[in-house]
């Protein structure tokens, strides 16, 4: 072929690359053809061949079409995850780790410490390490707690800020001082302000005064309280790990008391562990039944002032225990003043699955049941905190809500 050099290069899937080697990558290289392709293709043919190829079945009928496989060995599986990082970029490895661990089982390979140090991470390998945990071996522990911690911190740089300002931002700032704070400054205002002080030569202002926010001194009784109420449930991995990870952030502001409790069939508070998000992920039990109106019941007993408490219900409603009395303490929640608001998710992905039938007896409550994102979550927070109609912002923020009057959607919807 004309474009041999090409082949040889680092980038195997070029836009100029000739049509028999993409045929030949698409539909798999038999022995027969693999001189059409350059060793580097031949790796990357052997890698996908490994996962979506015939496998050991087409091996068994006719030993010439035997594939690579990737079978139970931590070793051969780490290679195949080297080669492919090497060929693609994060976002296809994820989504090739995925269909290894839908397709071929590989849950048991995040015992093996190879395989965790080849792996790409992300929040769904954390939510699957958490309900590994227990019955891993001491050294891949010791690794995983590692990986875990990289994807908090590298988490936590990435929502904490917003998150931050956005909550502080809900406060109320409608006084103001001379004498602000650095972070509490009115730019604004204190630029109108100081317009004639504008400097030719240097092109800026050098503000004679500054216009600020006052900052209202407020005693740790008077502070809203946000209870998350997080169902972790094996369904809902991922949406515990970003739960855990705002929790965190939150406790960490003066401006809010922050509360985290988890749920399956049993009652995990983790309140007192937020200082360190690792920590509030390593006391999640993944998995098991769920027994929502059980957990309700426990977060109520807990506010002490309901027209100053949020709680958030994160779950996909699936109720285990007793439906219609759920329906019952929601519902006096809400009449004694507490914010309630129910998310049916909190993933990058934004489309749960969940029971039609009790999202649709919730709505009609009058509490607002949608699904969110993570990108969002912080808006979607201090909305909540401002006690505005969270309706209205999910409309704003182009948010589909579960409607009481309306046919309830299939839970794949």
């Amino acid at each position: 072929m004309d474009d041999e050099g090409e082949m040889n290069g680092p980038g195997p899937l070029t836009a100029d690359a000739g049509g028999e080697r993409r045929w030949r990558l698409a539909i798999g290289a038999d022995d027969e053809a693999s001189a059409a392709l350059s060793s580097d293709d031949k790796r990357l043919s052997a890698a996908l061949d490994a996962l979506y190829g015939d496998g050991a079945s087409a091996a068994a009928s006719d030993p010439r079409k035997r594939r690579g496989g990737l079978g139970r060995s931590a070793p051969r599986v780490a290679q195949w995850m080297g080669d492919i990082r090497s060929f693609f970029p994060a976002q296809v490895v994820q989504i090739v780790q995925k269909d290894a661990f839908e397709r071929l089982d590989l849950k048991q390979m995040l015992m093996e410490p190879e395989f965790l140090k080849a792996i790409e991470a992300d929040v769904n390998l954390v939510a699957d390490l958490i309900s590994l945990r227990s019955v891993m071996p001491a050294k891949t522990k010791d690794i995983a707690r590692t990986i875990i911690a990289d994807i908090v911190a590298m988490l936590m740089q990435k929502l904490e800020q917003k998150t931050a300002e956005t909550i502080r931002g809900a406060l109320d700032r409608s006084k103001r001082t001379n004498r602000p704070r650095a972070r509490d400054i009115d730019w604004q205002r204190t630029i109108s302000a100081n317009l004639r002080h504008y400097q030719p030569e240097h092109k800026t202002i050098v503000p004679e005064k500054l216009v600020g926010f006052m900052r209202k001194q407020r005693r740790l009784v008077d502070l809203d309280e946000v209870v998350l109420c997080v169902d972790q449930s094996g369904s809902m991995a991922s949406s515990v790990v970003y739960a855990s990870i705002f929790a965190a952030v939150m406790a960490s502001l003066p401006v809010v008391r922050t509360k985290l409790v988890c749920f399956d069939t049993a009652i995990v508070d983790l309140t007192e562990e937020l200082s360190d998000p690792v920590e509030v992920l390593f006391g999640v039990q993944l998995g098991g039944g769920t027994d929502i109106n059980q957990a309700v019941a426990y977060c109520a007993d807990r506010i002490e002032r309901p027209t100053k408490s949020h709680l958030v219900l994160i779950t996909d409603l699936y109720e285990g225990g007793n439906g219609q009395e759920l329906l019952r303490r929601l519902a006096a929640l809400v009449r004694s003043g507490v914010n309630v608001v129910v998310l049916l998710a909190l993933t990058d992905q934004g489309r749960p699955g969940y029971d039609p039938a009790m999202a649709g007896s919730v709505a009609a409550l009058g509490i607002p049941v949608f699904a969110c994102t993570p990108d969002l979550f912080p808006d979607m927070m201090a909305a909540a905190l401002r006690r505005e109609d969270i309706d209205a912002w999910a409309a704003g923020a182009d948010i589909k809500l579960v409607r009481a009057e309306a046919e309830a959607p299939r839970a794949n919807e």
